[in-house]
Formats: structure tokens, sequence, C-alpha cells
């Protein structure tokens, strides 16, 4: 019931903010560590990974990534890269469902990369993936990574996506840069410091 009563609670301060960053009204700057709403919002996707049958690793810099921003809008951002990643993925061998999330310090930014072993984005739709309606799936209302990249950009960040090859095969999806050898697509949202 505990768990219920926060999910409503979470989901109602989600709308509320979504509103007002739609409205283009100031948000509630706030100092924060990005690692820890990192292990926050994982911790709120651990059923649904676990229901879907996906692997959620994670590399957490040891270093704190202070952030000044709004906790609630950039932990959106973190579970729309995940659900898509998962959705991804539905098709994929439940073996290989896998969704790496890192946190790193990068100059000025505090960055977060989130890659899956999905199918990837066809390489003449990266651009598009971040429009309004933008949609690879039959269900999809295409809004979620457009909501992200509108959190993002009114943090100052920057959001990308990026197709990972591996064994000259393409796979997966993800936001941001890729970090190193992992198959699949990154995706990456950078935050100022």
């Amino acid at each position: 019931m505990k768990d219920i009563l926060q999910d409503d609670r979470r989901a109602s301060e989600v709308i509320r903010r979504m509103r007002s960053l739609l409205k283009k009204a100031p948000f509630e700057l706030k100092n924060f560590d990005l690692n820890d709403v990192v292990r926050e919002t994982l911790g709120v996707l651990s059923s649904l990974a676990v229901g879907r049958k996906v692997e959620l690793t994670s590399v957490i810099t040891p270093d704190a990534l202070p952030i000044l921003g709004d906790r609630i809008q950039l932990q959106q951002v973190i579970l729309n890269l995940v659900v898509n990643g998962i959705d991804a993925m539905k098709d994929t061998p439940s073996e290989n469902r896998i969704i790496s999330i890192r946190t790193s310090r990068v100059e000025n930014f505090a960055e977060l990369s989130v890659s899956d072993r999905g199918p990837g984005i066809p390489e003449d739709k990266l651009k598009e993936v971040f429009e309004p309606f933008f949609t690879s799936k039959a269900e999809g209302m295409g809004m979620g990574l457009s909501i992200a990249r509108t959190i993002i950009e009114a943090h100052q960040g920057l959001i990308s996506a990026e197709i990972g090859i591996t064994a000259a095969r393409r796979s997966g999806s993800g936001f941001l840069r890729t970090m190193g050898g992992d198959p699949g697509t990154t995706l990456q949202a950078r935050s100022c410091k």
C-alpha cells in the first residue's frame, strides 16, 4: 500500500511539473546528485524490468555528479529512456534483453547514458526520434523522447541518439554519447554542472 501511495504522489508531481514545463513556467531548481536520481529511478523501474524479463545494469561513477535542476523532471527523462529501451527489446530473446545505464563526468557536464540491445533506430530516423509524435511502435504516441528533449533543453543540456555497431551488425538504441563498446544504440543526456 505504501508503494502505491508513493507512486500516486510521484505521478501527480510529474503531471504538475510537466504542465509547468509546457507552459514555460519556472521550475523548481535544486542542487542534487544525478547518481542518486539514477539509483532511485532504477528502484522504481525494477518491477517493470522483472516483468518484461529485462536485465538493468548500471555503472554509476563513484564521483558525485552535483547538478542544479528539477529532480522529478530529470527522473522522468530517465524513465522515458529506459522504458523506450524496454519496449524496443520486446522481440529480442530474453537472455539478450539488457539495458545499461551509466553516469560520468565529462568536462563540466554530468552525463547519463542509457543503452539497450534492441533492433536499433534506422540511421535515417535518428534526427526525428525527438520530434513530437514520432514513434516506431504501433501503440506508441511518440511523446516520450520529445518530452525528454524538452526537459533536457530546459536544463541547458543536450540529448542525442546514436547507433552502436558491433561485429558489423547494427543493434539496439540509446541516448547520449556511446560509452565504449556497448552494442546497440546509446541515448545520452548531458546537463550542465
